[in-house]
């Protein structure tokens, strides 16, 4: 710096001196952040080969910030030494100035590195066996809070606040708060649960027999649950309102159920016993029908129009689209082994008896 400063004096005389010095400095900081810029680059492109989940998103997280980092204490630097030479009290203001900026890039670094590290956890090209949206999704947030609230109180303390002074006014004045935000206390404490209990998870069909709630789960916040219905209406759900209903969750069913009746005509009788022994012999051999569960075709009952009997069986898959095409395939099936035995399938019909002639005299008289 000596030989700079002396070639510089040379150069420009000692009046204008600093002004090369400035020059200088802006320079190189613009230069470190873009030399700095194309080495992430080469990094990323090299941890974008791995499958690994931490390294893409402490690069990604990290490259924004630390350019930042470099061009404001190269700025600040700069103006620190301008300060100097004019006598300016702006140097007083220079280190507050570049604590703080270290203090706010760093909340966005972690917030950054924890908001793509979410990404990745639940993105199969880098898990095999992605986690669970909701407890994903749930920890980030948490963590994100956390780290924005200490930084918020490290900078409190920074700039001369006393801390401890509002963390006791916070406990006085947290019981009005509570009081005056109950119903927001309740949905966050319901979210808490729902996190903890688990009874659904982004992405499955959930509803309720207590209110009219269908659809799919779109997301789980603090406060609210957003599912999407099956006309494609959002409903926002305050989530407290999921500690006094019953939820049923047909995504997490280990089956999904047949259950049919079928009727033949009385003049069928005698083809009942075949017909049963055959439809529960194509279940059984049916390779959508779950054989482990149980498998029913029983006569039912004499209807005012037909003999039915029953066909009560489990398929093995619980996506919805394909269960109704193993249904379709199977009442297809039934109907087929009717028509081999001879039989049809009854439909209500009336009979009119209408007296001979002769008859209807004689019991006139």
């Amino acid at each position: 710096m000596n030989a700079l400063e002396s070639w510089l004096v040379n150069l420009t005389g000692e009046t204008y001196l600093w002004i090369g010095e400035l020059f200088l400095i802006v320079l190189t900081a613009l230069l470190a952040g873009f030399i700095l810029n194309r080495v992430l680059n080469r990094l990323q492109a090299k941890a974008a080969q791995s499958p690994t989940v931490w390294d893409d998103a402490l690069l990604e997280a990290c490259r924004a910030p630390a350019i930042w980092l470099i061009w404001i204490l190269g700025i600040n630097f700069a103006l620190s030494i301008m300060a100097q030479r004019i006598d300016s009290p702006l140097q007083n203001y220079i280190d507050p100035l570049n604590s703080l900026a270290i203090i706010v890039l760093g909340v966005l670094f972690v917030n950054g590195f924890i908001r793509r590290a979410e990404s990745n956890l639940l993105d199969p090209k880098y898990m095999k066996k992605p986690m669970d949206p909701t407890t994903v999704k749930a920890v980030s947030k948490l963590f994100r809070a956390a780290v924005v609230i200490t930084a918020i109180l490290v900078i409190m303390q920074f700039l001369g606040y006393s801390i401890s002074g509002l963390l006791a006014f916070g406990g006085i004045g947290g019981i009005a708060v509570g009081f005056a935000a109950k119903d927001l206390l309740a949905n966050f404490f319901g979210g808490l649960m729902i996190y903890l209990d688990r009874p659904f998870s982004v992405g499955d069909w959930v509803r309720s027999p207590d209110k009219e709630i269908e659809g799919v789960v779109e997301d789980v916040g603090w406060r609210l649950t957003r599912i999407r219905t099956f006309d494609k209406r959002p409903l926002y759900i305050p989530n407290a309102v999921f500690a006094n209903i019953s939820v049923e969750n047909p995504s997490r069913m280990t089956n999904r159920r047949i259950y049919e009746s079928v009727g033949i005509r009385y003049d069928d009788v005698a083809c009942m016993t075949p017909i049963v022994d055959q439809v529960t012999a194509m279940l059984r051999e049916h390779k959508e029908i779950d054989s482990d569960q149980v498998i029913i075709v029983n006569f039912d009952k004499f209807a005012p129009s037909s003999l039915d009997f029953f066909v009560y069986a489990y398929t093995n898959t619980t996506d919805w689209v394909k269960y109704h095409q193993v249904k379709q395939d199977v009442l297809l099936k039934v109907s087929e082994i009717i028509q081999a035995n001879k039989a049809e399938i009854a439909f209500p019909t009336s009979t009119l008896h209408i007296a001979p002639p002769g008859l209807e005299t004689a019991s006139a008289k």
